[in-house]
């Protein structure tokens, strides 16, 4: 799986956060998603899956490998 996010899209409601704080975090000064791992390992993947179908504004998009 490798994770990509669309900037100009996110809203910064930090739900990718809530769910998969180990592959999302949040910038201090606005709140932006910032993507730590762009490969989760398969421990992650069902959390990144599921930060994808709970983020307002898709701006996850997960590619299977």
């Amino acid at each position: 799986m490798k994770v990509e996010i669309e900037d100009a899209k996110c809203v910064a409601s930090g739900q990718c956060v809530l769910v998969a704080p180990e592959v999302f975090d949040q910038r201090d000064d606005d709140g932006m998603v910032v993507l730590l791992t762009d490969t989760p390992g398969p421990d992650l993947q069902d959390a990144v899956r599921e930060s994808a179908m709970v983020c307002p504004a898709v701006a996850i998009r997960l590619v299977e490998r």
